[in-house]
């Protein structure tokens, strides 16, 4: 199973999401049954590591982005991945236009998906600290009904 999350640059929500998930897939012994990757809609920060404030958000709970790089999605990631999560409407929109007809992938809203309100992982980049504790709040809670749907499918 390969799951792909996505945001608009690849270096607030989807390594957040990467990093969060990752842990969560290592703690059920799962790592060589799931991969996971996280991509932007956007070219900024190709590269890129993530966020600082992400990564010290991350850090205080214990997960380690320090080596993820921003990349930007691609239509091959519709062929490579099962599962390609969207963390707003804007980037679900944004990979639609590039879905191919023959994708492979499940293509949805990540917390709409799996039963999870509010419809979007709010943006902290603009925003305080507060910000990103609320996305590792609600991506380790999504984070945990997804292994258990991937799980129930393995």
């Amino acid at each position: 199973m390969k799951v792909l999350f996505v945001c608009l640059g690849n270096i607030c929500r989807s390594p957040t999401a990467e990093g969060v998930f990752r842990r969560y897939v290592e703690q059920a012994g799962l790592s060589d049954k799931i991969s996971i990757d996280s991509a932007g809609t956007s070219d900024w920060h190709i590269d890129k590591t993530p966020d600082p404030r992400t990564q010290a958000a991350a850090a205080k709970r214990g997960y380690d982005l320090s080596t993820l790089r921003g990349r930007q999605a691609s239509v091959e990631d519709f062929t490579e991945f099962d599962l390609i999560l969207a963390m707003d409407k804007s980037n679900l929109s944004n990979l639609q236009a590039i879905q191919p007809v023959d994708a492979k992938a499940e293509l949805a809203l990540y917390l709409p998906r799996f039963g999870i309100s509010p419809d979007e992982v709010p943006d902290p980049y603009y925003g305080g600290e507060d910000g990103f504790e609320l996305v590792l709040d609600m991506l380790e809670q999504a984070s945990q009904v997804l292994l258990d749907e991937i799980k129930a499918r393995l």
